[in-house]
């Protein structure tokens, strides 16, 4: 007899654990997904970052545009359609869409190295060297997109010629 005591007792408490488990992380019957707690693939972004990285600069931006007009806010998105637009030559489009990304991410890594890259297009090594020292102060430990442009500027320096950075 003291064994089933001891054995409803003990369903009870885990039953009942179960049960506030579930209150307290929120547990219930439906399907509904918590947004908060998933990251959604941008398929145009990704698609339009593959085909910039691949040298199809104007795909990109078709993909990329559409990126934006899901979500307007995505700075990967503008500083990949910088990229690609610096590509083409395009550097009006590429100073927009860079100081877009900018405007939403101040610390953006990749926009500060592919800004001071144009800047070295253009023959301005003093405005590239605005953003080695954003990277500086960013990347703490270091980052590949300092490394990079840090070495680029060097090259510029040594060669003083205006190339494709």
């Amino acid at each position: 007899m003291e064994i089933k005591k001891i054995f409803f007792i003990y369903s009870i408490a885990i039953s009942s654990l179960i049960f506030i488990n579930s209150l307290i992380l929120g547990a219930d019957s439906s399907d509904d997904v918590n947004s908060d707690s998933v990251e959604v693939v941008d398929a145009d972004y990704m698609n339009g970052k593959e085909q910039a990285y691949n040298g199809k600069y104007k795909a990109a931006i078709v993909y990329l545009e559409k990126s934006i007009e899901n979500d307007p806010k995505n700075a990967d998105a503008f500083n990949m359609l910088g990229y690609s637009n610096r590509k083409l030559g395009n550097n009006e489009e590429a100073f927009k869409y860079y100081n877009k990304a900018l405007k939403l991410d101040p610390r953006h890594q990749g926009t500060h190295e592919y800004i001071g890259r144009l800047y070295l297009s253009l023959s301005q090594p003093e405005m590239a060297k605005i953003h080695l020292d954003e990277l500086d102060s960013i990347c703490f430990f270091g980052c590949d997109e300092y490394t990079t442009l840090k070495k680029a500027i060097e090259d510029y320096e040594k060669t003083k010629v205006v190339g494709n950075y």
